[in-house]
């Protein structure tokens, strides 16, 4: 069966009741289908940054991170975020396994220097995750990832979550914040084809984070040849009508 890949972010992750509905659902789902977590910590990055003395930059949605704040980014990702996210699925059963994005060099990376030391995640190595899901472990990814050169790399949680799918041919689920891609009148768009995604850029509707997340989700489903759903995280019973074939948030076509 193909495996589930979940990107988990926004204020999600500082909702632990929330996480755990999630998780208990994620529990429910891999009773059938193998699971891989990919979470992000924005909220908890700015946390960190802020009491290091750091400022926060954002371009087109996506954060700069100068190789100096490196260590405080990674701390906050693959330190606290990680193991919270390791803990709450361990309660769930879920036997998870905390991962960043180059164990078993799982992705490779080019640096996006217009944002400092970020990096562009590519699929590279599925040999451990092949093993981990064998034996019915559920990876835990941050998305931090190392460099060739040994440096600590920032990489978009979605676009991260979308090098890891993409690794595994899974089927890729974006949670966010909002019940979906959200119109010009805030309406969800149930189903979204690349020449309408392309006009709501073109007319600023859909832009910064969540461009970033279409990228990711276009990108995927292009590499896949199947749909990509982006769909919010307050309802957990939605997850498993997703996994029911039954529409949930927005789906982008391939």
């Amino acid at each position: 069966m193909k495996p589930v890949v979940l990107k988990m972010g926004g204020r999600l992750l500082q909702d632990r009741n929330a996480l755990d509905a999630l998780l208990a659902v994620c529990a429910s789902i891999k009773q059938r289908r193998p699971v891989i977590l990919v979470h992000g910590g924005g909220d908890q990055v700015d946390q960190w940054l802020a009491k290091f003395g750091f400022t926060t930059e954002k371009i087109d949605g996506q954060r700069v991170s100068p190789a100096e704040q490196m260590p405080v980014i990674t701390g906050a990702l693959d330190g606290a975020v990680n193991a919270e996210m390791v803990s709450r699925a361990m309660l769930q059963g879920l036997k998870p396994v905390g991962l960043n994005l180059s164990a078993g060099n799982a992705c490779q990376f080019t640096v996006n220097t217009q944002l400092g030391a970020v990096g562009i995640a590519k699929p590279a190595d599925a040999t451990l995750l092949n093993v981990l899901l064998a034996e019915g472990f559920t990876p835990v990814f941050s998305s931090i990832g190392i460099g060739s050169e040994g440096q600590l790399l920032n990489v978009n949680a979605d676009l991260a979550a979308a090098a890891i799918c993409q690794l595994v041919k899974g089927q890729l689920v974006l949670l966010t914040d909002v019940p979906g891609i959200l119109d010009g009148n805030m309406q969800l768009i149930p189903e979204l084809s690349t020449e309408h995604a392309a006009q709501l850029v073109a007319q600023g509707v859909i832009k910064g984070g969540m461009k970033v997340k279409l990228d990711a989700a276009l990108d995927t489903a292009a590499a896949l040849k199947s749909n990509i759903v982006v769909a919010g995280w307050q309802n957990p019973d939605d997850l498993m009508n997703l996994m029911q074939d039954k529409p949930v948030g927005t789906c982008i076509l391939y």
